[in-house]
């Protein structure tokens, strides 16, 4: 059994709170489906919005070479004939080879929504299939709310499949629209409507109970063929089914194919390239390509996955075009640095992974975390070779904040730092102390360093420890950094959240020092 995918990202995940896709951004979008191999892209509602009525008028220029474009609308109006419908009229202007119609299933909407008879119900589907049909259109019918629907009147909702299918349905998709319904319930209904319509079926659910993956993996085992979902999840509420869930369980776990295995190698990528496009963080918790879908912490998984893969994971990670990560923490054994060192091009013996895990489980256990801070666990590496050579060593730093009348509050750091034999003594303002910090720093060594003129703070996270000391508590400072599309993190911690800002400050200037560009050019003593 071969399955299609039927991706909803540009419709059903725009309904996600906080998501809005521009003409452009969804052209992107498509063009990346299409290459990575689904099988349909449902584009947007024609009639709802200009927006989505310029996207089917461009996308047709785009010159897919699999997908097919479908636009997405309704059933006719109650009482109204299908060519005298609005937005019939905008499902067939849209151009589409493909129009997926929406009816309703459960009585319940019947009367409370549509307030309408169950008759006229079952006319608006059949009439509105047939009109699209017979204008050569490939349809495929959405039977919103379904199992719902069965639940409360299984006649009537095999009654509203039968009007889509003897019209002409090619594909009859069972919907959990409120995402409600659990796997063994899918199954069992689904099974029961595949032994009672020939029309092939699909699957569409909602994640609102956590179970939108295991939903559709279930309609699946019972004769769905065709999979509707989106990248990454997203959708109104809490989201739609995860396609990139779902496409590597139906194809590694279950052996059905959907994508070319060198597609399927793309899927990590994929994943990134619409949260980018979206402007939604990647969420690393997701499965297969999430961060820290293959992240390993404890030392005793770590020692037996350098010795065979298979012990932690349940499949490599580059067939979805992920990878093994090794975390360094409180909880690593030597196998953890040793492994992390050849993430990063070193070899470390059994003496120096000793020392490094000591050290780090000292400053954890004062407020450190390397978990997320990877380029202050190189630094510590490469502290360690002998042909280290520390870039710069601080004298002293100090940092005032002040209120003037007329001007506010803004604050002042000097800094003195020795490069070498040399020593440069700066001064520098800011909106904020570790703004003024960052400046009197750079200052001091971008005469001898005038790459450092191109790094940028990305972010600058600090989490309080232990709340109960109140203003006296730890505090632990993250700093991301950037130069181009490099990016790292380190860490600091301590009682004071300057000396934490500075000394993650401190190791990002290092790191960038010590893995780029870092010969230095010749210098006046600043001192």
């Amino acid at each position: 059994m071969f399955v299609k995918i039927y991706d909803t990202t540009l419709r059903d995940g725009t309904q996600s709170e906080g998501i809005s896709l521009s003409v452009n951004d969804k052209l992107k979008i498509a063009r990346r489906l299409d290459e990575f191999g689904v099988h349909y892209i449902e584009g947007g509602w024609p009639g709802s919005n200009p927006k989505d009525a310029e996207f089917f008028e461009r996308v047709r220029r785009l010159n897919l070479q699999q997908a097919k474009i479908a636009a997405f609308g309704s059933t006719r109006r109650k009482h109204t004939r299908p060519e005298e419908d609005a937005n019939l009229r905008a499902l067939v202007e849209a151009q589409t080879p493909v129009v997926t119609l929406v009816g309703k299933t459960w009585d319940l909407h019947v009367f409370d929504v549509l307030e309408t008879t169950l008759e006229e119900n079952l006319a608006m589907i059949g009439e509105s299939v047939a009109y699209i049909k017979g204008l050569g259109k490939e349809v495929i019918y959405d039977a919103e709310h379904f199992f719902d629907g069965y639940k409360a009147n299984p006649d009537y909702a095999l009654q509203t499949l039968r009007a889509a299918a003897q019209n002409g349905a090619d594909v009859l998709v069972l919907c959990d629209t409120n995402g409600g319904s659990l796997p063994w319930e899918i199954e069992e209904i689904t099974r029961a409507v595949s032994a009672q319509v020939e029309t092939p079926l699909g699957i569409h659910t909602h994640d609102d109970g956590g179970n939108g993956v295991a939903n559709t993996l279930a309609a699946v085992r019972a004769g769905a063929v065709q999979v509707q979902g989106t990248i990454n999840g997203y959708g109104e509420r809490v989201g739609n089914a995860n396609l990139c869930t779902i496409i590597p369980n139906l194809q590694l776990k279950m052996g059905l194919p959907c994508v070319a295995p060198e597609k399927l190698a793309t899927l990590t990528d994929l994943s990134h390239y619409v949260a980018e496009v979206a402007n939604q963080p990647p969420n690393p918790y997701l499965p297969f390509v999430g961060k820290k879908a293959f992240a390993h912490k404890g030392g005793i998984h770590v020692a037996a996955v350098l010795k065979n893969e298979d012990s932690y994971q349940h499949i490599d990670p580059t067939l979805v075009g992920n990878q093994r990560r090794t975390l360094v923490s409180e909880l690593s054994g030597r196998g953890n640095v040793v492994d992390k060192a050849r993430d990063f091009g070193m070899e470390v013996d059994g003496a120096q992974a000793r020392a490094v895990v000591e050290q780090i489980k000292n400053l954890e256990a004062q407020g450190f975390t390397f978990e997320s801070a990877e380029a202050s666990v190189h630094l510590m590496l490469q502290r360690l070779q002998q042909d280290y050579n520390r870039p710069f060593e601080l004298i002293d730093f100090m940092v005032v904040v002040e209120h003037r009348r007329g001007r506010g509050v803004f604050a002042e750091a000097t800094i003195k730092v020795k490069i070498g034999d040399q020593v440069f003594h700066t001064a520098a303002e800011g909106n904020g102390p570790v703004n003024a910090l960052d400046a009197a720093l750079r200052k001091a060594l971008v005469t001898r360093y005038p790459q450092l003129a191109d790094i940028r703070l990305d972010d600058y996270k600090v989490r309080i420890l232990d709340s109960e000391s109140g203003t006296a508590a730890n505090v632990r400072v993250l700093i991301d950094t950037k130069n181009g599309k490099a990016r790292w993190s380190t860490v600091g911690a301590s009682t004071n959240i300057i000396e934490a800002s500075w000394r993650a400050l401190a190791d990002s200037m290092e790191y960038a020092l010590l893995n780029g560009q870092q010969t230095p050019t010749s210098g006046t003593d600043a001192s």
